[in-house]
């Protein structure tokens, strides 16, 4: 069996609550070169130093957390009271330190991020919150501040500084590129200076779509509606960055050209991406239009568009559920572009997305052939990347397909290759929403449903957009005993991925079996095109519940013709409810069908 166990939250553990905060990193530059040429000044300076850090640290209510050595770490309530004190802190630090050589002179770096932390009761914090800050540090000029884009968006305007675009970075353990500014106090916030995204990304790749979302034009006139737009355009960039499957650009970047005539393809080489989101909103009386179109900008051809008619009742009701089914649809609309550049690609040039991307789309075929090639995939990508978490968590998921149709010699051997894979994409990023969905699922199948519940929680919290995500929910619901609630969640992954696999029928039509709802379950099996072993059982238990033996027995003649030995306990051994009493409804059915025990 997997060892899960480590990976999850122990009650023997202190409590740890979630929390949104500021985080100030800072670090001494050259320390060590310091204290070898002047130890007694440098331990003097490092102290004077760290004097200043507290008495602004606390001037502006943050929290020390930790001074060890010659690094400083600091929470705050608000990204402007980190930024504040990071400058204020330069400020008097480098003034003190221009009396001194040039050679004995202790500065720092500092990096400020906004971010989800977690807090343990001694006031301990952990998370991409800190790691982030701690990367914006290094990236920092020596003296200086950096912080991250939504630190950026969160204090422009409201420091006396102005801010220097330093591009997008890859850093160490965090899956999603950061994109990073300089601070520089005392000069007028006029924007970030626009650095040429070819000079940005010098030497460096995105394995991912990138996509822009230009501001939502205002087509009605009315320049009240000008919020709305605005609001609608950030409220998608927004969700947009909850996939980290997609390369986002900021707000800030895209809103650069609100009011400007665009050209597509010029507006996407600038900004370094492949795909542009554009739209528009019209207020007509009590109705408003809102249109939107996907742009493929490398072939300057449209993949994807849309028009929402609404009511205009509740402006921001109609805001939120525009986004939500802008969002819901998009990424899926982007994947499959992707699928059809790798396709116009020599296998060659294929980077380790686009294996990743095609080994999706195989193992949804639930095709043994299928998942060898699924496997061969990600198996590249993960050469091309051995850090891409995102990769791992796939491999566990095609891995975990072999063993739950027996696609292999052995299974518990299997079962530890699957969790070295999830250990490993745990490691690597613990905040990629695919690594706790398979967590999820490898949990269930062991039956142990705490552990289950957990990562799914985690996946849905980390992207409630998902359908893969929201499907589970409703199936590990219906396993739970709570099939009511699990439609729900079905139904709403269904919504969300109008192509959705047609697997989802069969996880609809389970929930409805365990409601006793028979007729509607037959209903939505009927959607399957061509059904597994395991689909057929269920749509034959469903008639035999129904009182139609004949049709009931025709299902396992079609069953029995893929799978001679199949068993009432081999169908049984797929079912992973919590209670046995939900289990006694479909053995009753296949025994009364014929099918053997």
């Amino acid at each position: 069996m997997l060892m899960m166990l480590p990976m999850d939250p122990s009650p023997l553990q202190p409590p740890m609550r979630d929390r949104l905060a500021a985080v100030l990193a800072a670090d001494a530059v050259g320390y060590s070169r310091l204290i070898s040429v002047d130890d007694r000044g440098t331990v003097a300076a490092l102290d004077a130093a760290r004097s200043v850090f507290r008495a602004q640290i606390e001037l502006h209510r943050g929290r020390v957390i930790d001074m060890a050595g010659d690094s400083v770490l600091a929470v705050f309530d608000t990204a402007t009271g980190a930024v504040d004190t990071a400058l204020a802190v330069q400020q008097q630090i480098n003034g003190a330190a221009q009396a001194l050589p040039e050679a004995r002179r202790l500065v720092f770096r500092i990096g400020v991020h906004l971010g989800d932390l977690i807090e343990k009761s001694d006031g301990t914090v952990y998370g991409d919150g800190v790691n982030i800050a701690a990367r914006l540090q290094a990236l920092a000029p020596e003296g200086g501040v950096a912080v991250s884009n939504i630190v950026y968006e969160a204090v422009h305007g409201r420091v006396a500084a102005g801010f220097q675009d330093l591009g997008v970075h890859s850093v160490k353990n965090i899956a999603k590129p950061v994109r990073a500014y300089a601070v520089a106090v005392g000069t007028p916030d006029t924007g970030p200076a626009v650095v040429p995204a070819a000079a940005v990304a010098k030497g460096q790749r995105v394995d991912k779509p990138a996509i822009a979302v230009l501001p939502m034009n205002n087509m009605s006139g009315d320049p009240e509606q000008e919020f709305f737009a605005d609001g609608i355009t950030e409220d998608i960039i927004t969700q947009l960055s909850r996939f980290r499957e997609l390369f986002v650009i900021s707000r800030n970047s895209s809103f650069k050209y609100k009011g400007q005539p665009v050209n597509v393809q010029k507006f996407a080489r600038e900004l370094g991406v492949q795909y542009v989101l554009e739209g528009s909103v019209r207020k007509a009386g009590k109705r408003v239009r809102i249109t939107v179109q996907l742009i493929d900008a490398e072939t300057d051809t449209h993949v994807w568009a849309e028009r929402y008619d609404r009511d205009l009742e509740d402006i921001f009701a109609i805001q939120d559920e525009v986004t939500s089914s802008i969002v819901c649809v998009l990424p899926g609309r982007v994947e499959a572009a992707s699928r059809d550049r790798a396709a116009r690609k020599p296998t060659d040039n294929m980077a380790a997305y686009e294996c990743v991307l095609t080994g999706k789309l195989l193992h949804h075929r639930s095709r043994r052939e299928d998942n060898q090639q699924a496997q061969r995939l990600l198996e590249r990508a993960i050469d091309l990347d051995p850090s891409y978490a995102h990769a791992h968590a796939w491999r566990a998921c095609v891995l975990g397909q072999c063993w739950v149709y027996g696609w292999c010699d052995s299974r518990p051997a299997l079962e530890r290759e699957i969790s070295r894979e999830l250990e490993t994409a745990l490691g690597l990023d613990d905040n990629d929403s695919d690594v706790h969905r398979v967590l999820a699922a490898v949990n269930l199948v062991q039956e142990k449903h705490d552990q289950a519940v957990y990562h799914q929680q985690r996946a849905l919290d980390l992207n409630p957009n998902d359908d893969l995500i929201v499907v589970q929910q409703g199936e590990l619901l219906t396993w739970l005993g709570r099939a009511d609630e699990g439609i729900g969640w079905i139904q709403k992954a269904m919504r969300l991925n109008p192509y959705h696999p047609e697997r989802f029928w069969s996880h609809l039509a389970r929930a409805q079996f365990t409601l006793r709802r028979y007729a509607d379950a037959v209903a939505a099996l009927g959607h399957i095109n061509a059904p597994d072993v395991g689909q057929l059982a269920l749509h034959a238990a469903c008639h035999a519940q129904l009182g139609d033996l004949a049709a009931a027995r025709a299902k396992l003649a079609q069953l029995l013709g893929l799978a001679p030995d199949y068993t009432i306990e081999t169908y049984l051994s797929g079912l992973h409810y919590k209670h046995d009493a939900d289990r006694q409804p479909h053995r009753d059915a296949l025994a009364a069908a014929g099918l053997a025990v």
